[in-house]
């Protein structure tokens, strides 16, 4: 049985999508559909709020943007992560897995 769709935490879209660009550049379907696979399902990834956590990112300098044909031949922006961009996931992942640690430790039978 495929698990239900859940809602992101405020502030997990944009270490996901660094996460996703670290396998190479990507149009936003193909970010969306990634992460949808990689958590079986369970994360799914509305357009609007991919798109403006993609946009969020190119102003902050962390992923660079170009169009370029997809798989079905069409126009689509293509994003590649940038080294800063690097350095900011390798940091919100440490701060993510620190957090996720805590989380788990108060979930746990004392």
């Amino acid at each position: 049985m495929p698990a239900q769709p859940m809602d992101l935490l405020q502030g997990t879209l944009d270490v996901l999508v660094l996460r996703t660009l670290v396998w190479g550049s990507m149009h936003g379907y193909a970010v969306s559909r990634w992460i949808h696979e990689r958590t079986d399902g369970v994360l799914e990834i509305e357009d609007a709020p991919l798109y403006k956590a993609l946009h969020r990112l190119e102003r902050a300098g962390f992923v660079s943007a170009e169009w370029g044909l997809s798989e079905n031949n069409r126009r689509a922006r293509y994003y590649t992560l940038t080294a800063a961009g690097r350095r900011q996931f390798k940091a919100e992942e440490s701060a993510w897995r620190r957090y996720a640690e805590a989380v788990f430790k108060v979930l746990e039978p004392a």
